[in-house]
């Protein structure tokens, strides 16, 4: 019976060592998923950024075209309301063709993602070649419509 309580006494803190070695790598789990789980978000944002800015621009707004700058406007007015940029802007809006007379309309939103947690962790990884950024790209294209009002 002495033994026994012997043995209980010593291991009294083991469990506090055990918690203060995993703390860190659960830690690292729990901030790694919430950051992707940003990135997923505002790839999804970036990408209807896009389809809003080509549906603004293949639409005639009384028999006339909308600028470019009429869909830029468009696409930062969604990302400034959904996307979580942390203080990082848009970074590009490109529409091609120049010319919409006829054809298709293909918007391109770029911006880069600064990661908060990340980038420090991997910073300590020798040769691990992340600088702490990622580009993420929406693109869509859509078909002008004629507005001449045939059906």
């Amino acid at each position: 019976m002495k033994f026994l309580r012997k043995l209980i006494a010593s291991q009294q803190g083991v469990s506090a060592v055990e918690f203060a070695l995993i703390l860190p790598l659960l830690l690292f789990i729990l901030f790694g998923i919430i950051e992707f789980g940003v990135v997923l978000f505002d790839k999804a944002v970036v990408t209807n950024a896009s389809r809003e800015g080509a549906r603004a621009g293949i639409v005639h707004v009384h028999q006339s075209q909308v600028s470019d700058e009429e869909i830029d406007t468009v696409v930062m007015a969604y990302a400034q309301n959904y996307l979580i940029s942390l203080g990082s802007p848009l970074n590009e809006v490109t529409m091609d063709p120049p010319d919409r007379s006829e054809g298709n309309l293909t918007v391109t939103v770029r911006y880069i993602y600064d990661f908060l947690v990340l980038p420090d962790i991997a910073a300590l990884i020798p040769g691990a070649g992340f600088d702490g950024t990622i580009e993420l790209v929406g693109r869509t294209i859509m078909r002008m419509e004629d507005g001449g009002g045939s059906p």
